[in-house]
């Protein structure tokens, strides 16, 4: 037996040193995903892992370690307390939120001297239904900073059987913006909660920490109820321009099934997956009925959960505004106007790219079929060369923008600009020499560009935004 877990351990540490690699975000699943439709990076699938790649983040905690989940119970799983409890012991300062009307019988495990607060369980207020963990937010070394986010509760049902998703992301930014949230909960910045000043649901307030750089991706982050998270969800459910996914437990907003079918009528490609427990709400029958999405839709009714929330948009079309929206926060009112929720809309054609891997396994699993829609031309994925090589300026620009190229090589390269709809508006030969190249171009309509140029097998790219 302790052979077996060893082994368990040895496998679950590989996969975190293979997702994503050399990535501030990582992705994964607990559930088997379909790597044959990557188009850079294969998504991760823990098999039965996904409890120990958390243990080993805990494990990596020097300073601080700041945890809200909804729903942490005893078993099998009660590694994770004992993680948490080593931390404690070396110094980290650990704090705890959960809800106070779940089970919780895993903090039985956890150190008494941890301070933990329960969300309230009276009055309008409902779910504490975060599931975020910070480290080392208070680190000097912005490195060192991690949030971890995604779907799944820590719960041996949530880890096995359900479908889920969890996501890592290093950055100290983002990590302050989610411990600013956790001591609005918590009431204070201390170590102890302080409940006369703690704030759940519709009591908290907006702090306005919402855009990030990661990684030179743009990221968005809000907290339910207090930022308006669904407005924020159907902007990125209409700047769809190709394709759209959707896999979400609990799908009850009419007035999201009503967008994701405007795009569907539209000529975006649309496919979905809900679990049974939204079938007999508007959104399934809106979805399920002759003029909705058909064979594109499924309401799963297998074995436990599908848990994931998350929505993906045209990771088939790089030259548009690849993005993924993912979190704790399901598609029904609650989650809007009660609910202690967070939501993450990452925008990186990769990071989409790995969810669809996901999404698409899943949908085969259960019955159905997808096609790929055609976004930009095959063969520019790969970039090559040193980025600081390859520049765009000015950017934004207001009409005539410089593409400037510094390399070694001679010849002609070529310049390809295409627009949002993966439309090729512009495309010239340059010359280069060995050196620093410059070419003016100009483009009048305002609105998003990607920019491709490419030079002996090398490909270099970047957004340009024409205001």
């Amino acid at each position: 037996m302790y052979m077996k877990k060893l082994l368990l351990l040895i496998v679950c540490s590989l996969f975190l040193l293979k997702a994503n690699a050399d990535s501030k975000i990582k992705v994964y699943f607990n559930h088997p995903v379909d790597t044959s439709v990557s188009t850079s990076v294969p998504a991760s699938y823990l098999n039965h892992c996904m409890h120990d790649t958390i243990i080993a983040y805990i494990n990596r905690a020097k300073y601080s370690l700041d945890i809200a989940i909804y729903n942490y119970t005893q078993g099998a799983y009660d590694t994770i307390a004992y993680a948490v409890n080593a931390a404690y012991s070396r110094g980290v300062h650990v704090r705890w939120i959960c809800d106070g009307s779940s089970s919780n019988s895993g903090l039985n495990f956890v150190n008494p001297a941890i301070n933990k607060l329960h969300s309230p369980t009276t009055g309008s207020y409902t779910l504490m239904h975060n599931k975020f963990m910070v480290i080392d937010a208070e680190s000097t070394d912005p490195a060192d900073a991690v949030v971890m986010s995604g779907s799944s509760n820590w719960t041996s049902q949530q880890f096995f059987t359900d479908y889920n998703n969890v996501i890592f992301i290093q950055d100290s930014a983002l990590a302050h913006a989610y411990r600013a949230e956790f001591e609005m909960m918590w009431g204070s910045t201390g170590l102890a909660p302080d409940t006369s000043m703690s704030k759940f649901g519709n009591h908290k307030t907006n702090l306005g920490r919402h855009s990030f750089t990661i990684a030179g991706k743009n990221v968005e982050l809000y907290f339910s109820p207090s930022d308006s998270n669904n407005s924020h969800i159907l902007s990125a459910i209409n700047s769809a321009n190709t394709d759209l996914y959707f896999g979400m437990y609990s799908f009850t907003d009419s007035v999201n099934a009503s967008e994701v079918m405007a795009k569907n009528t539209s000529g975006v490609y649309v496919a979905g997956i809900s679990d049974t427990s939204s079938a007999t709400y508007v959104p399934d029958s809106m979805f399920r009925s002759p003029a909705g999405l058909g064979s594109h839709y499924i309401c799963y009714t297998g074995t436990g959960l599908f848990h994931n929330k998350y929505l993906i948009v045209d990771q088939a079309n790089r030259c548009s505004d690849p993005l993924v929206v993912t979190g704790s926060y399901n598609w029904s009112a609650v989650a809007e106007t009660n609910n202690d929720e967070n939501t993450l809309i990452i925008h990186d054609d990769t990071t989409a790219n790995v969810y669809y891997q996901s999404f698409h396994s899943n949908f085969v699993a259960f019955g159905g079929s997808l096609t790929i829609p055609t976004g930009c031309p095959s063969g520019t994925k790969n970039v090559a060369g040193d980025p600081e090589s390859f520049k765009l300026f000015p950017n934004p620009a207001t009409g005539t923008f410089n593409v400037q190229l510094t390399t070694n090589s001679v010849g002609n390269a070529t310049v390809e600009i295409y627009n949002t709809l993966g439309k090729k508006i512009i495309s010239q030969l340059w010359q280069i020499t060995s050196g620093t190249n410059s070419n003016e171009i100009s483009i009048l309509k305002p609105g998003l560009y990607f920019v491709i140029v490419s030079l002996d097998g090398n490909h270099f790219e970047s957004r340009l935004i024409v205001e």
